[in-house]
């Protein structure tokens, strides 16, 4: 479904400020898997992101998606099929618009290639709206016409959530969508997450910095280290494991133990 290819990417390459932030990736999804990704600061899970999602081109490699060759797509075509969510839940909507606008701008971008982004949403499709909205349990059914920026931060991610699917995305990216709320609401956000993607059958690549996260949700546990995947399981191996196993094999395949605070810390306050 997608298949990144000896991909690799170099920022100021021949400069003194040079970082090779992807160094020949190799990844294969299948259609429905959800992967999570864990790993230090500047390991090169965002750039990862930012390659599939075409924020930028490889120096070297390919990425596939569904057969069809997409790394010198544009990213705003990208957009059409690829689902993206940040850690700030002030990204992805426009405050000044109303609930309904934002949700009609992500559908009519979605369907583009089926009735056009100018077009306009009919009675049907908004009363569509207001059926996924109830779905969150927000009670943002009721406020369809007020300005997202007078919305939580949960409420604003739990939005985007809704946005970035509401027409089944070909793969969902999840950039530690959760790790700007707090605990109740990053619960409810993951509850929603879990549900949307399972129902949907929607492929999802997540980053998080939460160990038992990334063991417990979804199917596959992905660590990178220095702009490689260095550790990638899934299965019974995975059901088997636990954290400080995660924390043993990172050391082992990266050659040091995992140094991130918040991580370290999510793992600690988990126990």
């Amino acid at each position: 479904m997608l298949r990144i290819t000896d991909v690799s990417k170099t920022f100021e390459p021949g400069t003194v400020n040079e970082k090779k932030a992807l160094s020949h990736v190799s990844l294969t999804l299948e259609t429905g898997d959800f992967a999570s990704i864990v790993g230090s600061n500047g390991a090169g899970k965002s750039t990862l992101f930012n390659a599939v999602a075409g924020t930028f081109y490889p120096d070297e490699g390919t990425i596939e998606l569904d057969g069809e060759n997409i790394t010198f797509v544009k990213e705003h075509v990208r957009s059409q099929y690829i689902g993206r969510l940040f850690q700030d839940p002030l990204m992805g909507t426009a405050p000044h618009m109303t609930i309904e606008e934002n949700l009609s701008v992500a559908y009519l971008r979605a369907s583009a290639g089926k009735k056009g982004i100018f077009s306009r949403t009919t009675k049907k499709e908004k009363e569509f709206f207001r059926e996924q909205l109830l779905q969150l349990g927000m009670g943002l059914e009721d406020r369809m016409g007020h300005p997202v920026g007078l919305l939580s931060g949960g409420q604003r991610q739990a939005l985007t959530l809704l946005m970035a699917t509401v027409v089944a995305p070909r793969i969902l990216l999840l950039d530690e969508h959760t790790a700007a709320l707090d605990p109740a609401t990053a619960a409810k956000v993951l509850e929603l997450t879990e549900k949307i993607v399972s129902e949907r059958k929607i492929t999802c690549l997540m980053v998080t910095h939460n160990m038992n996260q990334a063991l417990e949700m979804g199917n596959r546990t992905l660590m990178m280290s220095d702009g490689k995947i260095v550790f990638d399981v899934k299965g019974e191996e995975r059901s088997r494991m636990t954290v400080e196993d995660l924390l043993q094999k990172f050391a082992l395949h990266a050659g040091a133990a995992l140094d991130n605070d918040r991580i370290l810390l999510s793992t600690e306050e988990d126990r």
